[in-house]
């Protein structure tokens, strides 16, 4: 794991009021967020940047915890047309029609920043915004462990987590994949790590050929 993640600033708001901030997160419900979008597909497949280059599995990555947003997202054919997006730390931005190209009109989203802290990514930052039930449910799931961590220690409020994934079958569109983040050890601000957490293996996972990292469709 990388020896230095740093998610410092002079604009931050107090750890001790984190915990409260992250609670407010809604289920339902681009600010500082990282460089690349990270998603996962369809087929449950974890990928991140315009070439969709899969993640590699068991890799480690830092949630900024300062950085977990909500708001409302507008979808044209394939391209965003509109969005409205704050911290958590605000009420939900207020929006007027949706712009007329929109096919959903507004969608309510959720997401926060992450940097990649092992493996061939270590560094890379990334973003993950979310609109679907499932996703949004994973985010404050891991938003509300955060709290929880913060309540407890707030001398490490960094989760680091493996991005791993559940599924269900849905009577008309099939098998439905799910994120999880699952917490594997806990930062400081600064990048003070406990001992480091074995990683389990990615559940229900197909993986790639050793050495070749696998660019998917998107």
């Amino acid at each position: 794991m990388s020896n230095i993640v740093t998610f410092g600033g002079a604009n931050l708001p107090s750890v001790a009021s984190l915990a409260d901030n992250l609670r407010n997160l809604k289920s339902g419900a681009g600010v500082g967020l990282g460089d690349v979008i990270l998603k996962m597909d369809k087929t449950g497949h974890w990928v991140f940047g315009a070439e969709q280059t899969e993640v590699e599995d068991g890799s480690r990555w830092a949630i900024n915890p300062f950085s977990f947003v909500h708001g409302y997202i507008a979808w044209g054919d394939g391209d965003v047309v509109g969005e409205r997006m704050v911290s958590v730390s605000q009420p939900l931005p207020e929006v007027d029609a949706a712009p007329p190209q929109a096919k959903r009109g507004w969608e309510t989203q959720v997401g926060f920043s992450l940097r990649c802290v092992s493996g061939e990514d270590d560094g890379l930052d990334a973003r993950y915004a979310v609109t679907s039930v499932g996703g949004k449910k994973a985010v404050q799931k891991l938003a509300l462990e955060i709290a929880a961590q913060v309540e407890k220690d707030q001398s490490k409020p960094v989760a680091v987590v493996v991005l791993k994934k559940e599924h269900y079958t849905h009577k008309s569109y099939g098998r439905i994949y799910t994120p999880v983040f699952e917490i594997v050890d806990w930062l400081s601000m600064d990048g003070e790590a406990n001992e480091p957490a074995a990683a389990s293996p990615p559940a229900d996972s197909e993986t790639a050929p050793e050495g070749r990292r696998r660019r998917r469709g998107a």
